[in-house]
């Protein structure tokens, strides 16, 4: 049981999950290219380490393991996989011994820590595995953006128990990090297909393309399509172009796996694309239920490559095997896409902000586009005047659609506020909290990005409301309170 602050009637758990320095992963590190010069100076880096006898490159690669092995999970195999990313750099006729391979994977490796500038915007989800728990209790899976140098965004994870009533304590967070291994994705003709209507691309090649091609198909079938492209349609001025933007489509959607042995918080989803390489930011983890009546997770992020935003969406079932797409059509081009749970009456809906400050209903329609419905708030409260958007996806009550909702007013301050929507027709708002829910206070205004409260995304367990926020990008808190209170407070619209 956690000590907790009661205001008005919303309880702030003593709980503060703050960036911690030491959670680190292994990336690969090229001398030069990392920082942008001109030239690269991995061959020469070689050179050296070429030179170096035996007995020397056992004595730093003895080193390198004392100083880093506990840190991470097989750290020589992650070392050998960054020999092999660079020895097209080692002159054919040299024959390396198995420590000089590993050395040079060493000096080509780096480590990251993955929270070190920032810790925010969780999202709660129940957790696939509730074993080992007591009467009233549930565990829940906490998805957290982590901010590392540069500002570069990875998805994190960790867990807690929920329950019973207003207890709640979270489970070890400690231990070596794993980023997930890149597998081949089983890709959807449908996501191609919406891409190049996005791209206004139709020709012929494309039209050949998309014919060929299987509902789900693999990296190699797509492979097999395109060798077979027939020569007269190579020969079209149009189709190099084509060709490349099929490519470039295909490409930006994959997936990623971990070992079964690597608990849930070791796990990293890494940027694995250019797309994203500057960040992944926001992920909104909701339980939904398949038309089949499985039960997966989805979460929709915003990827960012420095300069432009493009919405991805994540798929698991298990949160070990995720498959990540490409989120298509005007509704989808800009931050903060949150999915309903279920459909709606044969529908797939979801929250947006298309405009950047109302917070809007989009549905996807036969060709996978997110497509507006139309606002369902707006600006026009004090406290939200700048704009308004969503604290992550619906949550489904007997009384209708709960969505969490964030306001920014005066100062650029952020403060979390609620509303409810009909549940056989979302684009109804039943009623609204108009003083909003919690907002920053003394303590919680301080930190990195200052006098902001965020969440992207609660739950509701044993007819209490539960919420995880970060506050001002600096620690993530938990606030809860009696599902009917929560209600009950709300004005009819």
């Amino acid at each position: 049981m956690t000590a907790t602050v009661n205001t008005t009637d919303i309880t702030r758990h003593n709980i503060t999950m703050a960036p911690d320095g030491r959670r680190v992963v292994i990336k690969l590190f090229v001398p030069g290219e990392d920082a942008h010069a001109i030239h690269n100076r991995a061959s020469s880096l070689i050179e050296r380490i070429l030179q170096l006898d035996e007995s020397d490159i056992n004595t730093l690669l003895d080193d390198v393991l004392n100083r880093f092995a506990g840190r991470h999970h097989d750290i020589l195999a992650v070392f050998q996989h960054h020999y092999q990313v660079v020895q097209h750099r080692v002159p054919n006729e040299i024959e390396l011994s198995p420590a000089a391979r590993t050395l040079i994977g060493a000096y080509f490796s780096h480590e990251f820590s993955v929270e070190a500038a920032a810790l925010c915007n969780p999202s709660m989800v129940p957790h696939p595995d509730q074993s080992e728990l007591l009467p009233g209790e549930m565990r829940v899976a906490i998805s957290l953006r982590q901010i590392g140098e540069g500002h570069i965004s990875s998805i994190g994870f960790c867990s807690a128990i929920l329950g019973p009533g207003a207890a709640i304590r979270m489970e070890e967070r400690d231990g070596p990090l794993m980023i997930g291994q890149r597998v081949g994705a089983k890709h959807m003709r449908h996501q191609l297909c919406a891409a190049l209507i996005e791209e206004d691309i139709d020709n012929e090649a494309s039209a050949y393309v998309v014919s060929a091609l299987p509902e789900r198909y693999d990296d190699h079938e797509f492979e097999e399509v395109l060798s077979h492209l027939p020569p007269e349609l190579l020969a079209r001025p149009t189709t190099p172009t084509a060709l490349e933007a099929i490519r470039r489509i295909v490409g930006a959607d994959y997936a990623v796996t971990f070992p079964a042995t690597i608990p849930m918080h070791q796990r990293v989803l890494w940027p694995s694309t250019p797309t994203e390489s500057r960040g992944m930011e926001d992920a909104r983890f909701v339980q939904v239920l398949d038309p089949d009546g499985r039960m997966a997770y989805q979460a929709t992020y915003t990827a960012y490559d420095g300069f432009n935003i493009a919405g991805r969406v994540i798929f698991t079932r298990d949160l070990r095997h995720f498959e990540v797409t490409t989120l298509h059509g005007p509704a989808a081009r800009n931050k903060g896409m949150a999915m309903f749970p279920r459909y709606i009456n044969g529908k797939k809906y979801a929250l947006c902000r298309s405009d950047g400050e109302t917070l809007g209903l989009s549905v996807r329609d036969e060709q996978h586009r997110w497509q507006h419905v139309g606002p369902i708030l707006v600006p026009h409260r004090g406290w939200d005047l700048i704009q308004v958007g969503n604290c992550g996806s619906p949550i489904e009550t007997e009384a209708g659609w709960l969505v969490l909702t964030h306001g920014v007013g005066p100062m650029r301050r952020y403060a979390i506020g609620a509303m409810l929507l009909d549940l056989d027709d979302p684009s109804r708002v039943i009623a609204d909290l108009p003083q909003g829910l919690i907002d920053p206070d003394e303590i919680e205004r301080e930190g990195y990005v200052p006098n902001v409260l965020y969440s992207c995304g609660g739950l509701v367990h044993d007819g209490r409301f539960w919420l995880p926020y970060a506050s001002s990008d600096v620690r993530i808190s938990f606030a809860s309170m009696p599902l009917d209170r929560l209600l009950h407070r709300m004005q009819p619209v």
